[in-house]
């Protein structure tokens, strides 16, 4: 089942199982809810993620994603929850000192946003005081959508490079916006390591599996090992596409490092996880075949 406030969510996109609508911070709701439906294990997604609008409102971000995981901790541990995927972030690391980035890397964020993060896995450590267990996913770029085209990214506002590249191919915006194309890489633009949706998702089925069968507390990157620059990005696109994309350099964007790549060897090693759907251009052709069907009703 899912509890969503819906804020930024989409009621159409929980397919399978309930929806409760209630806010991570209820306490009472998500009590409620746990001991309503026998929940063992709690999958923490909930947080908001532009790096951009962190660094210009860090409050915001701190109050939702760290005062409102510490809420739901504390209702989760009082409902007699014991396991936690959380959903983290490749943002925790910072500025890399090397690549691929090993999960013993320093962690030295750039951003309010990845520090957030950054808290909450403390957090979830700090928890073992309770006999909490937890794994943590750390994100390098989730992209694509469900092969199957029933659920897709629908941010609003969208600041995703993938999403809005596609919305620009698709005549939905005039120009796309390149941020930065003076990084010390191949190209001049930032390089991502962009795993699949669905990949991530059998990696969250993985850490499930792990925990509720007694594992131990982890923490585990979640990337392919690849990196594409932005205009490598866009340039599949565009074939994809059939069009060309008008593009406007700018600026680069506050608190992006020019290079994040996983080492992911360990999710690898322990969990038998494998990228099977991170090929690029396998995560742009179901993004544009989702983005498409969106775009014609």
């Amino acid at each position: 089942m899912v509890l969503d406030n819906l804020a930024l969510g989409h009621a159409e996109a929980v397919k399978w199982g309930p929806l409760v609508v209630a806010d991570i911070a209820e306490r009472a709701a998500v009590e409620e809810t746990i001991r309503a439906h026998g929940i063992r294990l709690v999958l923490h997604f909930a947080a908001f993620t532009s790096v951009a609008e962190s660094v210009a409102d860090p409050l915001k971000y701190f109050r939702n994603n760290v005062a409102k995981s510490q809420a739901l901790l504390d209702a989760s541990i009082a409902a007699g929850v014991r396991s936690v995927v959380f959903s983290s972030s490749a943002a925790i690391y910072g500025l890399p000192e090397r690549t691929p980035i090993p999960e013993d890397h320093p962690r030295h964020p750039l951003s309010p946003y990845g520090r957030s993060k950054l808290m909450v896995e403390e957090m979830l450590a700090a928890c073992s005081a309770y006999g909490l267990h937890h794994v943590s996913l750390r994100y390098f770029n989730a992209a694509g959508a469900d092969p199957e085209g029933e659920i897709g990214e629908d941010h609003h506002p969208e600041t995703h490079l993938i999403p809005l590249a596609i919305e620009t191919a698709l005549g939905g915006r005039d120009c796309l916006d390149v941020f930065g194309t003076d990084y010390a890489t191949p190209d001049g633009t930032a390089i991502r390591d962009f795993v699949h949706v669905s990949d991530l998702a059998a990696a969250h089925l993985a850490a499930a599996r792990h925990l509720l069968a007694g594992g131990a507390s982890a923490s585990f990157n979640v990337g392919t090992g690849r990196g594409h620059t932005v205009r490598q990005v866009i340039s599949t696109i565009e074939r994809e596409a059939g069009r060309p994309l008008k593009l406007r350099e700018v600026a680069r964007r506050a608190g992006d490092p020019p290079v994040l790549v996983a080492d992911s060897s360990a999710i690898k090693s322990t969990f038998g996880w494998q990228p099977r759907h991170s090929a690029i251009e396998e995560i742009v052709r179901t993004a544009l075949r989702w983005h498409a069907q969106k775009a014609s009703g």
